[in-house]
């Protein structure tokens, strides 16, 4: 009686251990994560599909598991210099994910070591693509279109075969996350830009002063046409109202030819003669013949 109790402890601890080796032998893969079997340290099978499996149980075989998932980190910022040997000081962003779950784990084997081994690979090509480029290439100038494009598709094209190859990491992509120049450099760089914004603004203005003066020459020569087709138009009138009145006045004068002498009499010595003005003339003069002859022919209608 006394060796029962220690029977079902065996049996109790024998259940349990055979109920823990069998539990060992099922493995959740999730979907976020491969599963990597390793068998003593080697992997004897890589798990790319979510589900339920089995395997050996452990310690004969144990489980490794992997991010699948898109994985996004900042490296640290650095300074390069462009081929135009000016300092750019650029802040990237990369986004990666394993490709290779084997490759990764024997090379790398966790997240942290990964990243500072990217970070120096992506560092490296930039300094090597930017460094072949003029700053220009990343900045678009004066209107001018970048090759920012062509230098990233360059970077992110180099730097990807280097980590499938090495690490089993795929780089999907490199961004700039900021690019801006060296403190001790701005001060320079802004007194550039503002010299080269006067220098536009001046054209702007010279521009401008081409344009008013072209304007006001052309208002200047529009008014010199209207003034002269207005005076043509005033003499051409003012011609036709002289001969309307030359001929009135032939057609009256013909009349009375004695009263059209003595008016163009009257009206040359209006023209001659101011108003304080004394003249002496002789008594056979023509307009005191005039006058005399207007006199006997007032007597002569008088009764």
């Amino acid at each position: 009686m006394k060796a029962r109790p220690r029977v079902l402890a065996l049996v109790g601890a024998v259940a349990a251990l055979t109920a823990l080796a069998v539990w060992s032998c099922f493995v959740v893969v999730d979907v976020t994560e491969y599963g990597l079997v390793l068998r003593f340290g080697r992997v004897v099978r890589v798990v790319r599909e979510p589900g339920l499996y089995l395997k050996r149980p452990y310690p004969l075989e144990s489980v490794v598991r992997l991010d699948r998932r898109l994985l996004i980190f900042s490296p640290v910022t650095a300074e390069f210099l462009s081929d135009n040997k000016k300092n750019l000081v650029i802040h990237s962003l990369v986004t990666w994910r394993i490709s290779d779950p084997e490759r990764f784990l024997a090379t790398t084997a966790d997240r942290p070591t990964a990243e500072r081994r990217i970070s120096d690979l992506v560092l490296t090509k930039i300094g090597s693509v930017v460094g072949s480029h003029p700053s220009t290439a990343l900045v678009s100038v004066d209107g001018h279109p970048s090759q920012f494009d062509e230098v990233m598709g360059r970077i992110v094209a180099e730097a990807r075969g280097h980590a499938i190859a090495q690490y089993g990491i795929d780089l999907v992509d490199i961004r700039l996350r900021q690019l801006s120049l060296p403190e001790q450099n701005r001060a320079n760089v802004f007194e550039r830009m503002r010299a080269e914004r006067g220098k536009i603004a001046t054209q702007y203005r010279s521009e401008g002063e081409r344009e008013f003066k072209k304007v006001v020459a052309e208002a200047d020569r529009e008014k010199t046409r209207i003034l002269a087709e207005a005076y043509r138009e005033a003499e051409r009138t003012k011609g036709e109202g002289d001969a309307r009145a030359m001929r009135i006045y032939a057609e009256a004068f013909g009349k009375n030819p004695q009263l059209y002498k003595f008016r163009r009499t009257l009206q040359a010595y209006e023209k001659i003669l101011g108003g304080n003005t004394t003249i002496f003339l002789p008594a056979d003069a023509e307009v005191f013949r005039l006058l005399g002859d207007a006199g006997k022919s007032k007597k002569g209608k008088s009764p």
